[in-house]
């Protein structure tokens, strides 16, 4: 599947000269060069001759770099069938195994899979939507070539209450008489009212976006960033140190694959050591996992590092009891501030350098978090769209709120956090999923100021599969839900002021968290497809179209490179909507799979690149001397025997067949069919589209590809 999805490569530089080669040995090879001085000079205009030369030199170049682009279309278009031949054998081999998301996920310990009741319902919906619109597009095509058509405009509603007579073609044309009249009177007021309001919602949300892009643009232009105090640690010259007590953690829980480079990254800290502990915090319940972590830990602690090793053995409050555990440990009022990390995050030396010095003589300051940056954004398509999201969530949404109004959710990772902030806050508590926006929203309603620093990032990993991914979301649209219905009371009783309590409210919990998937997936993925076969009632083409691809195209601008995906990525998210509506449901009702956690899957890619800088970099101080080196090749090629033989024991992973989308894809291709016949040109693109979009997705042809 790698040619259908290694779109956007880095590709190498063109100049001048260049050479064309063509394949046919009738043609020679031929350099074209660049504009030489000559060509630049005023000459006499009695030289009509050596103009004239220049003229057909130029138009022979011309020629040949039109026949190379000619040849590099023609390759292009030469690579379209092996890649579709590729996209057949991977669908009938996704369709031969017959696994599906109902199959139980057995492939990895400390994962719970989805709660049945709550996924059959759901999906029982969808099944039924999907049957009655092809018994509808039967019925409609039928009426169609008949010569039926009633329209709104000119319906003669008496007409339609006449007896049927004997006979199957009158029946039928009686039946088909009073679905039109059902349509006109009882569907379609409903359902235009329902598109109203979401397209209502829409435009507040496109709105919302646009303020933000704006805000970004602002602070771009003025070049606004937060500033250090005086007094602080200078990040060019390391001058007036300011080393406070650290507590670094590090929670992971079954991460065999990522580990090594978390732990390395962190005692690779420029820091002082007897400034700094770090806790490797492991929930892990396997027990070759356990052992493997407790060795890293042995072979840090060896090299001097001032690490420890804590394990749980029941894991209860997953990633908040963890870390609530953590910080009850009698040393940890020693510490002033503590620095968070998860297992496959890999802070650079000067991490700390660069973010602690923020709280020096800023006593409301309560969160310091930093940016995400992601190592296999290039591996597929599907890291690819989530590269565009999350340079947005940080590039857009997270600066803009740090600068004008000192909150955001804290990230859950790459942040250091002032220790009497989390206390005053009540500590972490294990009601949702979502730990780190519940701890930073409580620490806002205390008064506590954030900062985010776009300019400082952290390496990380990007889920590289579909199933990965959609578990990730999830659980980040379930969680906000839970919390937002405990946290209301406490935001209307806080002593903050009305305009953080609205932003709260209904910008950070409403506008984004709730409305955001709700009108994405009963906009586009229920009421489009009905308007289809209730025609009278509409959406505008705007609607559908230009609205979304506006608010794709500002998406997009934070991560310019990945332009080229825009369409993909307007489609991606359409498609998304419906996990993440299945869970906003979940999380606002409190259903069963409300309360999931599902510790994301990672490959250990990031580990792979780095491991060079990271292993035994403590021995590499002035004077260090070459049998050093030949140390740490050693220790390189042992732990990539050590990670060989893990991943043979690894089980098996398996692409599956997601049942919602695949449904959801067979409704959309029929409302396009449907639209056909009443010749709604930009729908009909659409619906083809998305429910393509839909139908690739519930292949999981679009992430990870499992031989």
């Amino acid at each position: 599947m790698a040619t259908l999805f290694n779109w956007g490569m880095k590709e190498g530089h063109r100049g001048t000269p260049v050479v064309v080669k063509m394949e046919n040995p009738n043609w020679s090879m031929v350099e074209l060069e660049g504009p030489s001085e000559e060509d630049f000079l005023i000459t006499n205009p009695s030289s009509v001759g050596a103009r004239d030369k220049r003229r057909g030199k130029n138009a022979k170049q011309l020629t040949w770099v039109l026949l190379l682009k000619a040849q590099r279309a023609a390759g292009c278009l030469t690579s379209i069938a092996p890649a579709l031949l590729t996209l057949v054998s991977a669908v009938k081999r996704r369709v031969a195994s017959g696994r599906t998301d109902a199959d139980v996920d057995n492939d990895g310990v400390g994962r719970e899979k989805e709660n049945p009741t709550v996924k059959s319902s759901f999906y029982s919906c969808i099944k039924v939507f999907l049957f009655v619109s092809v018994l509808l597009l039967c019925f409609e095509v039928a009426a169609y070539f008949k010569g039926w058509h009633f329209g709104a405009p000119n319906l003669q509603l008496g007409y339609l209450y006449w007896a049927p007579a004997f006979g199957v073609k009158d029946f039928f044309e009686w039946v088909y008489a009073r679905w039109v009249l059902i349509r006109v009177e009882y569907l379609a007021p409903p359902l235009q009212f329902l598109a109203s309001a979401c397209i209502v919602l829409f435009i507040i949300q496109s709105l919302d976006r646009l303020v933000l892009c704006l805000g970004c643009f602002w602070i771009r232009f003025k070049k606004i960033k937060p500033v250090l105090k005086e007094g602080a640690l200078d990040l060019e010259t390391g001058e007036k140190g300011f080393f406070p007590m650290v507590l670094v953690q590090i929670p992971m829980c079954n991460e065999k694959e990522v580990y090594q480079q978390s732990i390395a990254a962190v005692c690779n800290l420029d820091w002082p050591k007897s400034k700094f502990l770090i806790q490797v915090l492991d929930d892990s319940d396997d027990p070759i996992t356990v052992s493997l972590i407790k060795e890293e830990v042995q072979k840090w602690q060896r090299e001097g590092a001032n690490i420890l090793y804590r394990h749980r053995v029941i894991r209860d409050g997953y990633k908040a009891g963890n870390l609530k555990s953590a910080m009850n440990c009698s040393y940890v009022k020693d510490y002033e501030f503590v620095a968070i990390f998860d297992a496959d995050f890999q802070p650079t030396p000067d991490f700390l350098k660069k973010t602690v010095p923020h709280f020096k003589d800023n006593d409301e300051l309560g969160l310091v978090q930093a940016r995400w940056s992601f190592v296999n954004k290039d591996e597929n398509l599907l890291t690819r769209l989530q590269n565009i999201n999350l340079s947005f969530h940080f590039e857009v949404e997270q600066q803009v709120n740090s600068v004008f109004i000192n909150f955001f959710g804290f990230n859950g990772t790459a942040g250091v956090w002032r220790i009497k902030a989390l206390e005053e806050a009540g500590g972490w508590l294990e009601r949702t999923t979502v730990e780190d926006m519940d701890i930073a929203v409580r620490a806002h309603l205390h008064g506590w100021k954030f900062i985010f620093l776009n300019d400082v990032e952290c390496q990380c990993e990007l889920p590289e599969s579909y199933e990965a991914y959609r578990k990730q979301q999830h659980r980040w649209h379930s969680g906000p839900m839970q919390l937002f219905r405990l946290c209301l009371p406490d935001i209307i009783k806080a002593k903050i002021s009305v305009w953080k309590k609205f932003n709260m409210i209904f910008l950070f919990f409403l506008l984004r968290k709730l409305i955001l998937p709700f009108y994405s997936f009963t906009l586009f993925c229920i009421i489009l497809p009905m308007t289809m076969f209730v025609p009278e009632a509409e959406l505008p083409a705007w609607v559908v179209c230009y609205i979304p691809a506006t608010m794709s195209f500002l998406n997009i601008l934070p991560a310019p490179k990945a332009f080229p995906f825009i369409v993909p990525y307007l489609l991606f998210e359409n498609t998304m909507s419906v996990t993440k509506f299945n869970a906003m449901i979940s999380g606002l009702f409190q259903l069963g799979s409300a309360y999931e956690w599902v510790v994301t899957k990672k490959s250990g890619r990031s580990s792979e690149g780095d491991l060079v800088s990271l292993i035994e970099k403590p021995k590499h101080q002035r004077g260090s001397s070459e049998p050093d080196l030949e140390e740490m090749k050693e220790e390189i090629l042992r732990q990539q025997e050590e990670k060989t033989k893990k991943n043979k024991t690894k089980k098996k992973k398996h692409n599956r067949i997601y049942m919602k989308e695949l449904a959801l894809a067979f409704l959309l291709l029929t409302a396009s069919a449907r639209s056909l016949l009443s010749a709604q040109g930009i729908h009909f693109y659409f619906l083809l589209f998305q429910g393509i979009s839909f139908l690739l997705v519930g292949l999981d042809l679009i992430g990870e590809q499992v031989d």
